[in-house]
């Protein structure tokens, strides 16, 4: 191989496979402001946040940690969670 012509390395792409489901909220503002938010989906689900996006993210991980702990108990997982898409997406190297 030729010095001045170094080869250069190939990009791998990675690539991580996400869980997906989607589930109805309900957002309610509280009178003392902030919202709290819901689900018919995920029965015990409860967030509260200082905005919409606030309470929605804290719903997010509070609903995995209800799937988990249906998990780890043997639990039933919530219908509407029992079935998530999976979803391939790829990310440079």
């Amino acid at each position: 191989m030729d010095a001045k012509r170094k080869r250069q390395p190939q990009r791998q792409r990675r690539v991580a496979e996400v869980d997906e489901a989607t589930i109805r909220l309900h957002i309610e503002a509280l009178d003392e402001g902030g919202y709290v938010v819901t689900s018919p989906d995920v029965p015990g689900l409860v967030a509260e946040g200082r905005s919409v996006t606030e309470a929605v993210e804290i719903a997010q991980g509070l609903t995995r940690k209800i799937v988990e702990s249906c998990l780890e108990h043997g639990d039933p997982v919530p219908p509407a969670l029992a079935k998530p898409t999976c979803t391939a997406l790829e990310f440079p190297a």
